[in-house]
């Protein structure tokens, strides 16, 4: 039997992690009544149309009025303001959390305007697609996937122990993390492949001896998945690493000392150092899956679950 963990929740920003927690929430029957609200007018007409939030509001601040949780859906970049601008009608005991994929820069934008008696609980959901907007969630988003919690000092346990359970109840693992530490793991598993993603697809652009019809009609599995990546939200990935520059510099900087070392490799025709280094690496795909953190199906197990 579900038990209602939040009488009322309060989505700012309605994209693909949003209109997935919307999802998950009321399957799992945790939430009662949900706002939402979205910059955009043409989200907000597109979430009432399809029946995203059980009411959008045309202002932040009034869809968090009396919102026991609200949850922060938007650029890193826009955190700060969105937090001054909703700081008055915060009631006293909410619990305020984002999804963003950086965590020292959302604490520093977000916590100085927060009113005294409301809880910050930072968050981060390791699950979403390429794909954005209201229409693109689904509730399984979240099923075996992982969510750092991210307290800061100060952080009232019951409100970081409730929001673990809202979590949980809509299929996450969770885990607790402080931020630096989150901004160093991401930078590794996130936000320098994003960039390298990125990057190859440019250096495709910008070879002309290949012509574009050749590119997309060639596209081998390496190719193709550089490119589902690189489809993700621009302005997400912009503000990401903006604001976890010191994280990913330090992984770039270690990625390239490894991109020399095997241009050596290949140079020289040091087979063996190729050999060694992708049977080290072939074991972490490996682990990958063993964890249940994809699946060695061809498609990735994503053929039929991404919209």
């Amino acid at each position: 039997m579900s038990t209602v963990l939040y009488n009322r929740v309060a989505l700012i920003g309605l994209g693909h992690i949003a209109s997935s927690m919307f999802w998950a929430m009321k399957r799992a029957g945790v939430a009662g009544e949900v706002t939402g609200f979205a910059r955009s007018k043409a989200t907000r007409d597109t979430a009432r149309r399809i029946g995203l939030c059980d009411h959008v509001y045309d202002s932040a601040a009034e869809a968090v009025e009396g919102a026991d949780l609200v949850v922060l859906c938007v650029p890193v970049g826009v955190m700060g303001q969105l937090a001054q601008d909703i700081a008055p009608m915060l009631k006293p005991g909410a619990t305020v959390t984002d999804v963003g994929s950086v965590k020292q820069a959302v604490i520093d934008a977000i916590q100085p305007h927060l009113p005294e008696g409301v809880h910050f609980v930072p968050g981060h959901p390791l699950a979403g697609t390429e794909h954005s907007g209201p229409e693109s969630g689904f509730a399984e988003l979240f099923e075996n996937r992982w969510c750092l919690l991210v307290p800061v000092e100060g952080s009232d346990p019951a409100a970081v122990s409730q929001l673990q359970a809202l979590w949980s109840a809509i299929g996450a693992n969770v885990g607790i993390m402080d931020a630096d530490h989150h901004d160093l793991v991401l930078a590794v598993t996130s936000h320098a492949p994003h960039l390298i993603a990125y990057t190859m697809v440019g250096v495709a652009d910008d070879l002309r001896r290949v012509t574009d019809t050749e590119v997309v009609k060639y596209s081998a599995a390496g190719f193709r998945d550089f490119t589902r990546i690189a489809a993700s939200d621009p302005t997400m990935w912009r503000d990401v690493f903006l604001n976890n520059k010191e994280a990913t510099l330090e992984i770039l900087g270690r990625f390239t000392e490894e991109l020399f070392a095997l241009q050596r490799a290949i140079r020289t025709g040091d087979g063996d150092h190729l050999f060694d280094y992708f049977t080290r690496t072939r074991a972490i795909r490996r682990g990958i899956i063993e964890a249940g953190q994809d699946t060695d199906a061809a498609d990735f197990g994503r053929g039929k679950t991404l919209k």
